[in-house]
């Protein structure tokens, strides 16, 4: 055998083993791709619960179901309606405002005190605000109050809502200057800016309680 045919067949040898070895790395840079998708579907699919969990409960939390449930039934009202407010107070994160008003609920002692002779109470100090269950009652109270304040008007959620935030002697005054232009009081023509985004807030809130904590606030 010449040099010369020993030459050609060592170049020919070369590119072969460096295809062979290229597609050995393909394959094992596909196999790691694919075990990489493989790993982070196992992630995803273990991953979402607990991601949607913290999501509820750091953006729309939710606690006490039982006594929202309780006191809707007694009050007969929409359990997320009662959820909406206490988020659009507090966010479930009882504290007293620099206003006074005081719990979940955020209620003027004034306010509870009122509510305690109205319901027929004997036995209520403003102290008592501070406990959730007992805040969520006089809240509760409030809510239906108003609401039976405001029967029969169009938009009295809408109204009731705005009443707990901006006062009812300012809703009156704001639903007698819709009527006197024609039309019932709409959210657009709250004057007060907070209340306004207080009312949409709650009822935005409502939806969200009804969706995503249907279970706990007891749909289904």
């Amino acid at each position: 055998m010449s040099p010369s045919t020993v030459t050609a067949r060592g170049r020919g040898a070369a590119p072969a083993a460096v295809r062979r070895r290229a597609a050995a790395r393909r394959r094992r840079r596909t196999i790691s791709v694919l075990c990489g998708l493989a790993l982070t579907a196992v992630l995803v699919v273990v991953l979402m619960p607990l991601a949607k969990r913290a999501v509820d409960e750091f953006g729309l939390p939710l606690a006490y179901p039982g006594v929202i449930r309780q006191q809707a039934a007694e009050k007969h009202l929409d359990p997320a309606l009662v959820a909406a407010v206490i988020y659009a107070e507090t966010k479930f994160d009882p504290r007293t405002s620099s206003a006074g008003a005081i719990g979940l609920m955020q209620l003027l002692p004034q306010t509870a005190e009122y509510l305690a002779r109205q319901s027929g109470a004997t036995t209520f100090t403003t102290s008592d605000l501070t406990t959730p269950q007992i805040n969520i009652a006089y809240g509760s109270y409030y809510l239906r109050y108003l609401l039976d304040e405001y029967r029969g008007q169009p938009n009295r959620t809408v109204l009731a809502l705005a009443a707990y935030n901006g006062g009812e002697a300012n809703v009156d005054r704001w639903v007698a200057a819709a009527r006197a232009q024609g039309h019932a009081l709409r959210i657009s023509d709250i004057p007060f800016p907070e209340t306004r985004a207080y009312v949409v807030r709650v009822l935005q809130a409502r939806q969200s309680y009804r969706h995503t904590y249907a279970a706990q606030l007891g749909y289904h």
